[in-house]
């Protein structure tokens, strides 16, 4: 007993002390305590958007063992457009991943009822590269699972480029791009240096729904493996995905979901402005804009590793 309660207590003094062989080492965090794990290396945030939050380790719903709640609340003022509730979960400063490494995050989420049927920015997990102090610009995640309508999708996001063909029509001019082959529906915002592609979505989803992703681009490509996202009622869905951001063309993600491999994403993946940090890093939990009601997310089984083989078992990793 002596000597696990001075292993732990040796792993949190390292953690808390900046180790730079942080982003080289394996987190997990099952949320079986009553706090957070110190070998997960996980905290939540205390700011305003987050005080729309509450966060309880449980056990009633749990894949195993214990779970975390995450719960948000009405608390944006009435004027509050650009406001948001959050109850995320982040990483330690320290033990964040260089911007061009590339790492595997695992973690098991199930939608608590009622799941959200509207469309209010809901987010479920995002990954995005630090801004510093001072910088001009607000950058969306480079990858992100959402929510609208009930239905589950997952966004990348790059620097703005100049779509090089016109997109074949669309079925209505309600509905997503149809592309051609090596092309991805994209949706193209120059003003703030961005565009945003729909690389995958849940079975249920139509062109209709994806509406906004009215332009292709060739600078992101998606390989398809024929398998959707899971649907947000489908119970526990557990997700393992690699990112390794490349605003220069390098990027690289992969997608995994109960251990299914649902797409490949390669090409212009993140952000490269003036401003932006060296590392990226990895939040969880419900976000959604200002709204009525709560809205709860059930987490278990957290894990980062830079080896596929701590979050992806049974030989399904990718060769990347």
């Amino acid at each position: 007993m002596k000597i696990k309660l001075f292993l732990a207590a040796s792993l949190t003094a390292l953690l808390c002390a900046g180790n730079p062989a942080g982003a080289d080492m394996f987190l997990k965090d099952g949320f079986d305590g009553y706090d957070f794990a110190p070998e997960g290396g996980l905290y939540y945030k205390e700011n305003f958007e987050q005080s729309a939050g509450t966060v309880e380790f449980q056990r009633d719903v749990a894949v195993s063992g214990g779970a975390l709640k995450l719960t948000v609340r009405p608390h944006c003022p009435p004027a509050g457009k650009s406001c948001s509730e959050r109850a995320e979960i982040w990483e330690k400063p320290d033990l964040r991943v260089p911007y061009d490494q590339g790492v595997w995050y695992g973690f098991t989420v199930k939608f608590g009822e009622p799941i959200p049927q509207d469309d209010h920015r809901y987010l479920i997990a995002q990954w995005k590269r630090e801004i510093d102090p001072g910088a001009e610009g607000d950058f969306s995640p480079f990858l992100a699972l959402r929510l609208r309508q009930g239905k589950l999708f997952a966004t990348v996001e790059t620097n703005y480029i100049a779509p090089q063909a016109t997109p074949a029509a669309a079925t209505s001019e309600n509905s997503a791009a149809t592309c051609a082959t090596g092309q991805t529906p994209v949706w193209l915002r120059p003003k703030t240096n961005q565009m945003r592609a729909l690389v995958a979505t849940d079975a249920t989803w139509t062109p209709e729904d994806g509406a906004l992703f009215s332009s292709c681009t060739a600078a992101i490509s998606v390989t398809n493996h024929g398998n959707p996202l899971p649907s947000p009622d489908s119970g526990w869905v557990d997700f393992a995905i690699f990112t390794k951001p490349g605003p220069d063309g390098s990027g690289h993600i992969e997608i995994f979901a109960n251990r299914k491999p649902i797409v490949t994403v390669k090409g212009h993946i993140g952000h490269a402005d003036k401003g932006l940090g060296k590392n990226q890093y990895f939040k969880f939990g419900p976000y959604r804009a200002a709204n009525k009601g709560e809205w709860t997310l059930y987490y278990d089984n957290f894990r980062r590793s830079p080896y596929c083989e701590d979050v992806l078992h049974n030989g399904l990793c990718p060769a990347l």
